[in-house]
């Protein structure tokens, strides 16, 4: 399967969270399916307990659109309401990104998701660093005040291995073509390919969390 980066973020960041309501409400009707959304046919694997709704942001840390995504998508997912379960899936679409995959990771394993995030995008995107390699990751990770040796216990951990390909099965179960994507209830797929920019899909991911909610 041939992985696309989208290009549609630029105008995604522009008209922000509140620019992105009125876009969705200049389009006619409510989202479709086939066109601003996928229909699984066969249902992805879901962690979110019972009674809550799943849903996951297909990312990787060196995609310029996921970095240019990420301050639109931050505010949007700390607003969810509490029946959702938000949750970030590193992609893996070549084998070079399976450290940066363990990167998210040992940052998740470690609490540190929230605090180093957005500076790993900043470190890529804005200072230029590759950190592809675990040598480059380990260095800028003891940058950042974090113990170096607890980090790459968790890097090299089973446990980090082991989300890392839960990671790519969630990857194959959405049939996630490009990042950023993002994926509901295990049920539906939606990306800037389909709506045109990611301002859009976070509201189309609103809309499907309501049809899940509603038991559509």
């Amino acid at each position: 399967m041939e992985r696309r980066y989208f290009l549609t973020l630029a105008s995604s960041v522009a008209v922000g969270l509140s620019g992105a309501s009125e876009l969705v409400r200049a389009q006619a009707g409510n989202p479709r399916v086939g066109v601003d959304f996928r229909t699984l046919d066969r249902a992805a694997p879901v962690d979110a307990p019972a009674g809550k709704i799943e849903v996951i942001e297909f990312f990787w840390y060196g995609c310029p659109h996921c970095n240019a995504f990420e301050p639109v998508l931050e505010p949007w997912a700390k607003s969810l309401p509490a029946d959702v379960v938000f949750k970030r899936v590193p992609v893996a679409f070549q084998s070079s990104f399976v450290q940066q995959q363990q990167l998210f990771y040992a940052l998740e394993a470690m609490g540190l998701v929230d605090k180093l995030h957005a500076k790993v995008f900043a470190a890529i995107h804005r200072d230029r660093l590759k950190l592809a390699t675990a040598p480059d990751i380990n260095a800028w990770i003891a940058k950042q005040g974090v113990d170096a040796t607890a980090f790459a216990g968790h890097f090299n951990s089973f446990s980090v291995a082991a989300k890392a390909r839960r990671a790519s099965q969630l990857t194959e179960a959405y049939r996630v073509e490009g990042v950023p994507a993002l994926g509901v209830a295990g049920r539906f797929y939606t990306d800037g390919e389909l709506t045109r920019n990611m301002a859009r899909a976070l509201q189309v991911a609103a809309f499907l969390i309501g049809e899940v909610r509603a038991g559509r």
